[in-house]
This record gives structure tokens, sequence and C-alpha cells, in this order.
């Protein structure tokens, strides 16, 4: 897998991610089943794995996943070691990973 340096989420319009924020939200009767519905989409359409950097080193994305506290984390592998990354800060590689205007919109609803 080829190494990529992190930038900075793409520019999406706020029209765009308020239609996303829309889609994952609607019909969610409370804050935990909108973060499931952004959790479905983001898992349904990010494409992994992909590799970025987390304090300086490479890691790849080999997943998303939800904790009982309802955040939703992106599943990274080091060497050896798993460590959940919270998707909020999760550095975003150049080039961004099909399906990111997910994660984009989901920052956006969190206010992030």
């Amino acid at each position: 897998m080829k190494e990529v340096k992190p930038k900075k989420a793409a520019k999406f319009t706020a029209k765009c991610l308020d239609k996303l924020i829309e889609a994952a939200t609607t019909d969610a009767y409370n804050e935990s089943e909108q973060v499931s519905g952004f959790f479905t989409l983001i898992e349904d359409n990010l494409v992994v794995p992909f590799t970025t950097r987390v304090l300086g080193q490479v890691v790849t994305v080999t997943g998303i996943d939800i904790t009982e506290n309802d955040q939703i984390v992106a599943v990274c592998i080091f060497g050896n070691t798993v460590q959940a990354i919270p998707v909020l800060d999760l550095p975003m590689p150049a080039p961004l990973p099909e399906g990111v205007e997910w994660i984009t919109a989901y920052r956006r609803w969190c206010g992030s």
C-alpha cells in the first residue's frame, strides 16, 4: 500500500454536507440514533483500507466501528497493534479515500 501524507478534508459545500446530514439523521428519534445513522453510512461508503499518519506513524485504517458510548472510531493498525481512533480526530490522507464526505458531514454535525 502506498504511503500518503495527511491533509485536511476536502472542501465540500455546506449545502452538500447538509444534505448528507439530513440523510443520516432522517427518522432518528434521538442523538444516539443519529450517530448510528452516520455510522451506517460511513461504514457503507468509506473505502478501506487506506493509510494515513497518526502521531507521525503511518497506520492502516481497516474499518469503522462504533463504541458503547456512541463514538464512531476508525480501526487503525500499526505493526501488530490495533487502535481505535475517533473519526473526529483522524487525519485524512491525500488522496482522500472514496466516501470521506460522510466523515466530513459527521464532523460538521458534531461542530468539528
